[in-house]
């Protein structure tokens, strides 16, 4: 009998009656998987999946996916299919980020995780995860803010949005650079261990957001109030969980949490201060992202400098609960 495959899944739940929709996000670091419920007014969470990959290991000096990283995503792929087999998922959307746009294998990778998984992970544009990220951090803008920078440090790359705060929020405009914790890790991680090479990746991340910052007159909005500092990423909630001194990480304490521009500024020194072992036993880091924590610091300190809003809010969501707020309102207009 042959084992039972993601098209299976998917025939079996449009007969039952419990509708569950999944997102999976598949990215230059990780992998994720989020599975929910309708509620009213949004979701609930079922289940949920996440690994680090490191699908761009090596991307930026041979500009394709090795075969060590494919094996490894194939594998976390793999276990995601089998949980919404037994989940009997109703609807899928799988994505794929800077990795797999980036990669001259990308396209043939992708056909390979579908062959091998039942999965079909379509590659999304910068401006696409910017909207699909803005859209499920919406809820945390607050009835007076009149504007918002959202900002993503991914593993190969990092987004930025600029919002226009309102019932319905839109987004004015994005910018996506081509450094994310991966990247950075790979050519500069051991600089970022001394405050000099720190700077520099810092001044660099600055250096390419300043025509962004000319385009849109941020900090002259700024000045001007009601502009609201979001991050997305591990980066930020790495932050917050050292401002709490979380004995361990938990969700539920920091997604949403506005956090002092200064208590954050005082949790990237300490992390600084840690070094490599001391960030490998923190609770809130651990060794498989000790490496990546400082890389995506020093992108946030060019952001904090080059936008100096007094307060940072932190979100644990992203594109996964984006992709599943689109298709629960999608099923419920069919």
């Amino acid at each position: 009998m042959r084992a039972p495959t993601l098209l299976d899944a998917r025939g079996r739940a449009e007969e039952g009656s419990a509708a569950l929709f999944a997102a999976l996000d598949l990215g230059t670091n990780n992998c994720r998987l989020l599975v929910g419920a309708p509620t009213r007014g949004g979701f609930r969470v079922v289940d949920s999946f996440s690994r680090i990959v490191r699908l761009g290991e090596g991307l930026a000096r041979t500009g394709a996916l090795s075969e060590a990283a494919m094996d490894r995503t194939v594998e976390a792929l793999s276990l995601c299919a089998e949980r919404l087999v037994r989940r009997r998922v109703q609807r899928v959307a799988a994505v794929a980020t800077e990795a797999c746009r980036r990669a001259v294998n990308g396209a043939p990778f992708l056909r390979r995780v579908e062959e091998e998984t039942g999965l079909r992970p379509r590659i999304i544009s910068p401006r696409e995860e910017a909207e699909l990220a803005m859209e499920s951090c919406a809820p945390l803008l607050a009835p007076d803010d009149r504007r918002a920078i959202l900002f993503d440090i991914g593993g190969g790359s990092t987004e930025i949005a600029w919002i226009r705060a309102g019932a319905q929020p839109e987004l004015i405009g994005y910018a996506s650079i081509p450094l994310g914790v991966v990247t950075l890790a790979e050519r500069a991680g051991e600089d970022c261990f001394s405050a000099n090479g720190f700077a520099e990746v810092a001044e660099e991340v600055e250096a390419r957001l300043a025509e962004f910052e000319r385009l849109h007159c941020i900090r002259h909005e700024i000045a001007r109030g009601g502009v609201r500092l979001i991050g997305t990423s591990g980066t930020v909630t790495t932050l917050a969980g050292v401002v709490l001194d979380l004995p361990r990480y938990r969700r539920q304490l920091v997604d949403g949490l506005s956090l002092p521009a200064e208590r954050a500024d005082e949790a990237l020194a300490r992390l600084f201060a840690m070094g490599r072992a001391g960030l490998s036993a923190h609770p809130c880091v651990g060794p498989e992202r000790a490496d990546f924590v400082l890389p995506g610091c020093a992108v946030y300190a060019a952001i904090r400098r080059l936008w100096p809003v007094p307060e940072l809010t932190v979100a644990d969501r992203g594109l996964r609960e984006g992709m599943l707020m689109r298709l629960i309102r999608g099923a419920a207009r069919r």
